[in-house]
Order: structure tokens, then C-alpha cells, then sequence
């Protein structure tokens, strides 16, 4: 029981190090991190580096492929990139191995030292954040240490070591023991560890970690497919994928390279059967890719028979197309997604607007009705990216990341008022069919005055939110001014027509409520440029 117990502790230590540092890193890359993914091309080796450094600085190759799930889900990945990235985190998670079968032990307390130093005396962000890597490196060897501890016992007990020397023989049985360990803790990283541990306490030879290491491999496909239920047939397609990749490696492995692998790290390191399984992992994981690479194309086909797609899922459509939860594993990424989402509930409104102005000036009913449509989509789109916004405001997020985060709350919030105000346009549009009311040609000339120079500059926001463009963003609050001044003298000259009795007291009340909501919707343009140059 002391035993299951210190490991449990070990390995808990070991999770949350390996969490926190790969938290750090992130923080660290803010939108450097964006930009690696942004670099994805149709080209499958672009795909595998961009997985191997994103899964090298979020230090988790499930919580990669999670992320390549929802990025297919969403519709901004394809399956032939998908499977590029998921080769390359194959990769990129090698590295957690390749540093705890080194003895690093004694750099942890310098490390700890070093990180708890910086955290509480810098108040610099970036301090900070080097802070948490070094603390989240420090706390990874610290369990290291505590996982050597705890099986040091188990060296006296013959029947554990006739129990893992076992595994050896009959391979099938430490395949399904390492994607059963992996399958539980949800980490291959952890895995790994666990089998390092024991091999630098001399308690698993080679011949017996290699089997469990590639039911690791396999065991660590099962975050992904979890993560995959419920979503689009593309998605589940990406998760199956991974899980042939690795199934179709360990077999190559299994059956025809297994003895030279173990040649070949035992030539390398031949008393140190902890660099041995590390070298191993990596020969696996790199070799894999190697081979199968020019079989991509092949595995993306075998997803897509494994998984069809039902009549019925392909005429359904999510209300939001950006968004995913399986991107809170890269904070950043979910942020410049939300942005995407954002913008696209912007198009929604301008669509809304320009309806109502339409149905008004054309006394159209059906472009009435298509505004008011359009008002739906944008009020279920509000409600979806604010809780998505509150969900991500709880990630790790860096102060500037986290900064646009709460800003984006506003922004979401102008655009809905924006499409408000379209509502009211085509409730005026629709009382002025049903009254009658007809418009003197000067009053229809000041309408599309402010009316263009009004949609300018919600359009113009919307492109200052998505290129963060300052100069773009200065123009617009100039061009509110405008629009305030426009306001301003076309209720004075509708004054002077009422006076000259050029105009009816029905048309000059729609009138003047139309001037209202288009000064408002100018008013939320200029928010939302202020908004930019806030977090700027």
C-alpha cells in the first residue's frame, strides 16, 4: 500500500510538473503559437513539423491530437492535414522521455529554487512565465525522483520481477498493459515515465519495456477518440486516424523491427536501460512517421471508410463554426478562433442591417423578414461565443491574451446592438408598408447618406478587429464624427420640411427613429474600434 501510494504521488507531481511547464511555454509563445499552426499548408511535412513543435511546447501529444480534433471539427483543418500534425506529435512528445532518462535529479532543486525565486519577486509577465516553466521542470523530476523511490522496494519482490520479465515473452500482454497505463492516466508522457522509473531501479529489461511502450502509443489514441464523441464525422475521422497510425506502427514494429531497434539502442547505451527505452521511444516514434508518410493519403482514405458520414449529420450545421472546446489545450488558438467566430457574427449583423435597409427602401417585405432572420442567427451566435469567451477566460492565458479575452465580451456585445438596431429598422420598414408613408426624395437622399457612411464604418470595424489595425481604427472614430454631425443637421432639415408641411407627422416619427438606430449602429462601430486600440 506504501508503495501505491508514494507512486501515486509520484506520478501526480510528475502530471501536474509536466502540466505547469508546458502551461508556461504556451504563455511564453502567446501568438508565436498561432502562427506555427497558421504556417499548415496542404503540404503533409509542413503538417508533421508544426505537430512536432506545438506538441514539443504544449508537452503533450494527446492534448495536440484533442486539438487537431477540434480544429477538423470545426472546419479550418482538413483530414490531410490533420494527419500530418498527428504524425509529428507522435514526434514531439518523445522529448518529455528523452529528459527524465536523463539523471537530472539534482538540477530539480535549482530549478524549484530558481522558478519560486522569479514567481514571487518579478513583476515582469515574462519572468513569470520562464517562472512556471522552470517550476513545472523542478516539480517533473521531482516525481521522477519519487516514482525511483517508490519502486525501489519492489526490486526484493521476485514475483513482480518474474511479472514484468513475463511481458517479454508474451508481447501481446505488454501491449495491452502499456495502452491500459496510458488509457488510465491519460498520458504517454506519464507512461513513459513510469517505465523509466523501473528501469533505472534495474526491475524491467528491454525486452519487456519495448511491448508495454508500444501499447503506450496506442493507449494514448484514447483522449482523442473520447474527445471525438459528438462531433462531425470529420472529427471522429481525425481520432480513428491517429489510432491507425499507431496501430499500423506497432505492428511494423512488432513484426519486423522490434530486434533490430533493440540492437541498435542497446549498441548505443549498453549498461542504461533508461536511455535504452528513451532512444527507443523516439527510433519508434520517428521511424513511424518515416514509414508511413508516404502513406498518408491512405490512412486519411481508410478513416474515411471506417467512418461515414449519414445523410442526416451532413444536412445539420452548428450554429458556430470557429468554435470547439478541444481548442482550450492551446488557449491562443482558441482565442484567434473566437476572434473568426466573432467576425463571422459581425457578417450576420451587416447582412441584418442591410435587409432592413433594404425592405425599408424598397418596401420589400421579404427583405424584412430576411433581417429579422438574420437577428435570430446573431442573438444564438451572442450566446454561444459568451460562454465560450467565459469558459476561455479560465484557461492559462497571458495577461495580453487574457486582456483581449475580457475586451472581446464588449465587442460581442456592440455587434448584438448593432443587429438590435436592424430589428428596429425593419420594424419601421414594416409600419411604413403597412401606413402608407411615403418618403420625399430629399428625405431618401439624407437616408442614404448616413445610411453608407453609417455601414462604412461598421464594416470598417470589423476589419480594424480582425487586422488589429490602429490607423484603421482612428479613421473610424473621425468618421463617427461625421456621422454625429450628419445626424444633427437632418433632423434640423426634417424639422424645416414639417414646418413647410412637405412632410406628414407619420413619416417625420419613422424618420427620426431611423436616424436614431443608425447613429447608434455608427456608436457601436466606434466602441468596437476603441475596443482595437484598448489592447493595443
Amino acid at each position: 500500500m506504501d508503495i501505491a501510494i508514494s507512486l501515486m504521488g509520484g506520478l501526480g507531481l510528475f502530471l501536474y510538473g509536466m502540466n505547469l511547464m508546458g502551461e508556461g511555454l504556451q504563455k511564453s509563445a502567446g501568438n508565436k503559437l498561432k502562427k506555427i499552426i497558421e504556417l499548415l499548408t496542404s503540404n503533409v511535412l509542413m503538417g508533421v513539423l508544426v505537430g512536432v513543435v506545438v506538441t514539443g511546447i504544449i508537452q503533450s501529444s494527446s492534448a495536440t491530437t484533442v486539438m487537431v480534433v477540434g480544429f477538423v471539427n470545426a472546419g479550418i483543418m482538413s483530414l490531410s492535414q490533420a494527419i500530418g500534425v498527428i504524425m509529428g506529435a507522435n514526434i514531439g512528445t518523445t522529448v518529455t522521455a528523452q529528459l527524465v532518462s536523463f539523471n537530472l535529479e539534482g538540477i530539480a532543486p535549482v530549478a524549484l529554487g530558481l522558478g519560486i525565486i522569479l514567481y514571487l519577486f518579478s513583476k515582469s509577465q515574462k519572468n513569470k512565465h520562464i517562472a512556471e516553466i522552470l517550476l513545472g521542470f523542478g516539480m517533473l523530476f521531482t516525481g521522477m525522483e519519487f516514482m525511483k523511490d517508490a519502486v525501489k522496494p519492489l526490486a526484493e519482490l521476485p514475483a513482480f520481477r518474474d511479472a514484468l520479465l513475463y511481458f517479454g515473452s508474451h508481447p501481446i500482454l505488454g501491449i495491452l498493459a502499456g495502452f491500459l497505463i496510458t488509457g488510465i492516466v491519460q498520458s504517454s508522457s506519464a507512461s513513459m515515465g513510469m517505465l523509466i522509473a523501473l528501469a533505472s531501479e534495474g526491475l524491467l529489461p528491454l525486452s519487456s519495456a519495448l511491448p508495454i511502450l508500444y501499447g503506450d502509443n496506442i493507449g494514448t489514441c484514447v483522449t482523442s477518440l473520447l474527445s471525438s464523441i459528438g462531433a462531425t464525422a470529420n472529427a471522429k475521422r481525425a481520432a480513428v486516424m491517429h489510432l491507425c497510425f499507431n496501430v499500423l506502427g506497432t505492428l511494423i514494429f512488432m513484426i519486423v523491427l522490434n530486434r533490430p531497434i533493440m540492437a541498435i539502442v542497446t549498441h548505443l547505451d549498453p549498461t542504461n536501460t533508461a536511455r535504452q527505452i528513451a532512444n527507443a521511444h523516439t527510433m519508434f516514434n520517428l521511424l513511424n512517421v518515416i514509414i508511413l508518410l508516404p502513406f498518408a493519403k491512405y490512412i486519411v482514405k481508410l478513416a474515411i471508410k471506417l467512418v461515414p458520414q449519414s445523410d442526416k449529420e451532413a444536412e445539420n450545421s452548428a450554429s458556430t463554426k470557429y468554435l470547439d472546446d478541444r481548442m482550450f489545450e492551446t488557449p491562443s488558438i482558441a482565442l484567434g478562433n473566437t476572434i473568426k467566430e466573432v467576425l463571422r457574427m459581425g457578417h450576420k449583423a451587416t447582412n441584418s442591417l442591410d435587409n432592413a435597409m433594404s425592405g425599408f427602401l424598397d418596401k420589400s417585405s421579404e427583405n424584412i423578414n430576411k433581417s429579422f432572420e438574420s437577428e435570430k442567427i446573431v442573438n444564438k451566435l451572442q450566446k454561444d461565443i459568451l460562454n465560450y469567451l467565459l469558459k476561455l477566460s479560465k484557461s492559462p492565458l497571458n495577461n495580453n491574451e487574457r486582456y483581449k479575452t475580457d475586451i472581446l465580451f464588449n465587442t460581442v456585445n456592440d455587434i448584438e446592438r448593432v443587429s438590435d438596431h436592424a430589428e428596429n429598422i425593419a420594424e419601421l420598414a414594416k409600419d411604413s408598408i403597412e401606413l402608407g408613408v411615403d418618403f420625399s426624395e430629399h428625405a431618401i437622399n439624407e437616408i442614404n447618406n448616413i445610411y453608407n457612411k453609417v455601414m462604412n464604418n461598421f464594416k470598417e470595424s470589423l476589419i480594424c478587429l480582425n487586422l488589429n489595425d490602429l490607423e484603421l481604427a482612428n479613421k473610424i472614430l473621425e468618421s463617427e464624427k461625421d456621422v454625429n454631425a450628419m445626424e444633427k443637421a437632418f433632423r434640423k432639415h426634417h424639422i424645416d420640411r414639417l414646418n413647410e408641411g412637405r412632410c406628414t407627422i407619420d413619416a417625420g416619427v419613422i424618420y427620426l427613429d431611423l436616424l436614431s438606430n443608425l447613429e447608434r449602429v455608427s456608436d457601436h462601430a466606434s466602441n468596437i474600434a476603441n475596443q482595437v486600440l484598448k489592447t493595443n
